[in-house]
C-alpha cells in the first residue's frame, strides 16, 4: 500500500490536481481584488468620473414600475411595499404579484391599494418567480423596470443612483444593486454579511471591467422592458431565472452594470439548512446555464462572455479537486500511510490562501463602507469565511452540479419559510402587529 501511496504521489495527474487546488484560489483572489480596485479607482474614487452623472432634471427622468413577485411573504410584504412607496423618486408605479400564496400575503398587499400607484396582481396558481414577473409585464407603463424581492427593502435613494445608467446607455439592458444583509443575529448571517461585501460585490466591480457579469442580484436589479422582450423575457425553465437572464441579455449584446450606491436590506438564510437550500439551488442554476450557453464558443461576437465562462467552471472544477484530495488524503490518514491529498489542517499554503482570502475580504469591505457604515465591523467574522464556507460551498457545488447538467432545464418552485427577528423589525420588513398576533395566539 505504501509503495501505491508512492506511486500516486509522484504521479503528472496528482501533481497538477494538487498544484491547481493550491494555485488558482490565490491566483482568482488576486486578479479579483485588482480588477475591483481598478473599478474603484476609475468609477468610485473621489473626484473620479462625470460629477454630473447622476444629476438627471425631473422632466427627463422615465417611468418606473416596480414588480414585487410574491410568494408567502405575508411577514415582510408590508415593510417591503412601505419602503417603497417612500423611494425618491417621482415617476413609479407598484406592481405586486401574489404567486398563488396561501397566507395572507395577498391581503397585506391589498393594504396599500390606498396609493394610487399600487397595483395588486392575483395568481391563484403558483408557477415560480419567472412566470409571475413575465405574466405581467404586458401591464407595465414604464420603459424601465424594477425586479424586487418581496422579503427586501430597498435604500429610500436606490433609484436615484439606477436610472440615470439607462439613460446615458442605451444598450444598457440591466442593472444590478447591492444587497446588504439585514438579519444578522446568526454566525452563518454575521459571514454572509461579509460575503456580500468581500465576494459578491468585489466581483461585480471586477467582471464589469472585464466587460461581462455572470449575473444579476435577483433580490434588487432594473431592466429595459424593451431589452427583456428582445430577449424572450425572464427564462422560466432553470433553477436561477437570474443567471440565465443576464446571460441572454449579454449574448444579445447588452451590457450589464453594478451600481454599488443602491442598496437594498435583504434577509439571508441563517442556517444551514436553508443555506444549503439556496446554495444547492444557485449551484444548480449555474450548471444548467454553462450547458445552455456552451454553444458561445462557436460565435467570436461573444468572446467577453469566454472569461465568465471559463472562471466559472474553473470553480467546479476546484471544488470537485478539493474534495476528492480532501478524501484521499482522509483515507491515507485512516490507513496509516504517508498523507496525500489536501490536509484539511492549515499549512503553510493554507495559511498563504487564508490571508489572501481575508485581505480580499478586508478590500470588499473597506470598498462598501463607503456606502455601508454598519459593515466594517463584521470584518471581524471573515476568519470563519473559509473555514465554514469554503468546504460547505466545494460540497455543494459536487453534489448539484450533476443535478444541473443532467436536468439542463426545469425551474424551481419557490417555498418561503420566514424566520422573522428584532433586526429585520427595526428594518421595516416585518409586519410587527401580525408578529404580536401570532404571539398572543400561541
Amino acid at each position: 500500500m505504501q509503495s501505491v501511496a508512492h506511486t500516486i504521489a509522484l504521479s503528472w495527474p496528482y501533481l497538477i490536481v494538487l498544484a491547481f487546488v493550491a494555485l488558482y484560489p490565490a491566483f482568482s483572489s488576486l486578479i479579483w481584488i485588482g480588477t475591483s480596485i481598478l473599478y474603484y479607482m476609475r468609477r468610485e474614487r473621489a473626484g473620479s468620473g462625470d460629477p454630473d452623472y447622476y444629476d438627471i432634471p425631473e422632466e427627463e427622468l422615465p417611468l418606473v414600475s416596480i414588480v414585487v413577485p410574491a410568494y408567502h411573504e405575508e411577514l415582510t410584504v408590508c415593510g417591503t411595499m412601505f419602503a417603497l412607496l417612500e423611494l425618491d423618486y417621482p415617476k413609479l408605479e407598484v406592481v405586486l404579484v401574489n404567486d398563488g400564496s396561501s397566507d395572507d400575503t395577498l391581503a397585506k398587499a391589498k393594504s396599500y391599494l390606498f396609493d394610487e400607484r399600487v397595483r395588486v396582481i392575483d395568481k391563484k396558481d403558483n408557477g415560480g418567480k419567472a412566470l409571475a414577473i413575465n405574466d405581467v409585464m404586458g401591464l407595465l407603463n414604464g420603459s424601465l423596470m424594477l425586479i424586487i424581492d418581496g422579503d427586501s427593502a430597498p435604500r429610500p435613494d436606490a433609484l436615484k443612483w439606477m436610472v440615470p445608467h439607462f439613460i446615458h446607455n442605451p444598450r444598457l439592458g440591466a442593472l444590478t444593486g447591492n444587497p446588504r444583509v439585514q438579519n444578522k443575529q446568526s454566525l452563518l448571517a454575521k459571514i454572509q454579511t461579509v460575503e456580500f461585501s468581500s465576494i459578491v460585490s468585489l466581483q461585480k466591480r471586477a467582471q464589469v471591467v472585464w466587460g461581462r457579469v455572470m449575473t444579476v442580484s435577483g433580490v434588487m436589479s432594473m431592466y429595459r422592458v424593451s431589452a427583456l422582450e428582445d430577449v424572450g423575457l425572464f427564462a422560466h425553465d432553470v433553477a436561477t431565472e437570474d443567471i440565465a437572464t443576464t446571460w441572454r441579455l449579454q449574448r444579445r449584446k447588452y451590457d450589464i452594470r453594478y451600481e454599488p450606491k443602491a442598496m437594498v436590506d435583504m434577509q439571508v438564510p441563517p442556517t444551514f439548512g436553508g443555506l444549503w437550500r439556496q446554495r444547492f439551488r444557485w449551484a444548480k442554476g449555474l450548471a444548467q446555464v454553462l450547458y445552455g450557453n456552451a454553444g458561445i464558443w462557436k460565435d467570436w461576437t461573444n468572446r467577453r462572455l469566454y472569461l465568465v465562462y471559463l472562471e466559472a467552471v474553473a470553480s467546479i472544477l476546484w471544488a470537485y479537486c478539493f474534495v476528492l484530495l480532501v478524501l484521499v488524503w482522509t483515507v491515507t490518514w485512516v490507513l496509516g500511510l504517508p498523507l496525500l491529498g489536501v490536509t484539511p489542517i492549515p499549512a503553510f499554503w493554507g495559511m498563504v490562501i487564508a490571508t489572501l482570502s481575508l485581505v480580499q475580504l478586508g478590500v470588499g469591505v473597506w470598498m462598501d463602507h463607503h456606502y455601508d457604515h454598519d459593515v466594517a465591523p463584521y470584518y471581524l467574522w471573515a476568519t470563519w469565511y473559509p473555514l465554514i464556507y469554503w468546504a460547505q460551498m466545494a460540497i455543494i457545488t459536487v453534489i448539484a452540479t450533476p443535478w444541473g447538467l443532467i436536468h439542463p432545464t426545469g425551474g424551481s418552485q419557490w417555498v418561503t419559510k420566514r424566520i422573522s427577528n428584532e433586526d429585520d423589525r427595526r428594518a421595516g420588513l416585518v409586519d410587527s402587529a401580525r408578529l404580536e398576533d401570532e404571539k398572543e395566539a400561541v
